[in-house]
């Protein structure tokens, strides 16, 4: 019986082999994250950003706190004002969907009970938004994405 030697071509053998699984997993990876993500928050940045401090101060101005969650196959997004005391908008436009991708996203049918917005929804356990825009009664307009947990 003959001894096997490590020689420099099991070496580099090695080294190419490693170095093709590392490659081929960023690739996937990165193939992955640009497909499934959407990435466009806005049609033209520019536009937007010479009227975002006006808009920012006057949600701010209106002191709203969002919050979101989901139980019992409800989706519940309440407003509050400075005061802690529900605020029911204006208008209200939302989107849920997931922060990776968007093959999950709807429109809930939001209906105002009195204290907060609720929706029917079951939603699958992990990572979810909401997107909203709102506007005020005085027609001020709110817009916030919403980030919740939903526990499996």
């Amino acid at each position: 019986m003959t001894e096997r030697k490590f020689t420099g071509w099991h070496a580099l053998a090695i080294f190419v082999g490693s170095f093709a699984v590392i490659i081929g997993v960023n690739l996937t990876l990165a193939f992955s994250a640009v497909n499934t993500f959407p990435g466009l928050e806005t049609k033209n940045s520019y536009v937007s950003s010479q009227t975002f401090d006006d808009r920012r101060a006057a949600q701010l101005a209106l002191g709203w706190t969002v919050e979101a969650e989901a139980t019992g196959g409800l989706l519940i997004l309440s407003i509050t004002d400075a005061d802690g005391k529900a605020v029911q908008a204006g208008t209200l436009e939302a989107t849920l969907g997931r922060p990776t991708h968007v093959k999950d996203d709807r429109a809930p049918d939001f209906a105002y009970d009195g204290r907060a917005y609720v929706a029917r929804e079951t939603l699958a356990p992990g990572n979810w938004n909401i997107r909203m825009k709102a506007t005020a009664l005085d027609g001020t307009p709110f817009e916030q994405r919403v980030v919740f947990y939903v526990k499996g």
